[in-house]
């Protein structure tokens, strides 16, 4: 017997929501975690999430926890942060990254999250005079900086390639392999693959996952119309099989970015298409 596929939900879309409504609609309806973005809960302008008290972030990983849900990790890292540049050639914004980063590390862990998606396309575009070997080598620096910290707490830096319609660094999930071997640490940096994203390389997503899903920590489940799986045209029958057959055994996590379905629909629907194409 298959063992089940373990489902998240990225929660950003539950934007008037408390967190134990989120939790508990998520565990009713068959999910085992939640993803975070962590604008979500540090929502100053600019958004930073060292103003999360050790106080709330204990009660939310509770919170969690009571309802039969984990948080599995944090993704959006950088997004509605200001300061903060990957491949800045600027070394003292590189400096502000790096730490930044160990900050959402701590969260992460304090969360008892397992993983950290990086994608955060308007921080890490080549800015002007930027060669993409250039913003390679930064970004090596910023994120190297980072595998103790990921190493201590047991966390793994996902780096998700994404459209060339987003960004021009890392675009393709092979430049996403040869980041995360340029620095060198496999148990600490990995690859994160998404749907919508790999629908703009030349090869299918179903072959993208078996060359390099070995090399994933985790998988975004979505549709290239920006909403949730099956509410759209690309079937997921074929991509469930892809997953099965690498033995793929981390999270496969909802992330929309069109909520007009509304969080409820997005949320049941996605999960039992997702399930009717795995049986």
């Amino acid at each position: 017997m298959k063992k089940p596929m373990k489902y998240a939900m990225c929660n950003e879309l539950y934007e008037t929501w408390s967190f134990e409504r989120v939790c508990d609609f998520l565990a009713e309806h068959g999910y085992g975690g939640v993803e975070i973005a962590p604008f979500t809960f540090a929502t100053d302008t600019p958004s930073d999430v060292r103003t999360i008290t050790g106080e709330r972030r204990e009660r939310l990983r509770q919170v969690a926890e009571k309802s039969g849900v984990q948080i599995t990790g944090l993704h959006w890292l950088l997004a509605k942060t200001e300061g903060f540049y990957l491949t800045s050639p600027d070394a003292e914004v590189r400096k502000k990254t790096a730490e930044y980063f160990a900050a959402l590390v701590q969260l992460c862990a304090d969360f008892n999250g397992s993983y950290m998606v990086l994608g955060s396309p308007k921080q890490r575009s080549c800015l002007p005079g930027v060669t993409n070997e250039q913003a390679r080598d930064y970004a090596c620096e910023v994120l190297g900086q980072l595998v103790p910290l990921l190493e201590k707490n047991k966390i793994v830096l996902g780096i998700e390639p994404l459209t060339p319609a987003e960004t021009d660094f890392i675009t393709s999930a092979a430049e996403g392999v040869e980041l995360m071997k340029k620095i060198d640490a496999p148990q600490q940096v990995a690859l994160h693959l998404d749907c919508k994203a790999m629908m703009s390389e030349s090869e299918p997503i179903t072959d993208l996952i078996r060359k390099y899903g070995r090399e994933m920590v985790t998988f975004h489940a979505n549709d290239p119309n920006l909403q949730g799986p099956g509410f759209g045209g690309l079937d997921f029958v074929p991509i469930m099989a892809a997953l099965r057959d690498i033995d793929f055994n981390g999270w496969v996590s909802v992330e929309t970015f069109d909520f007009t379905p509304g969080p409820e629909r997005l949320t049941v629907e996605s999960i039992e298409y997702m399930k009717r194409c795995d049986g």
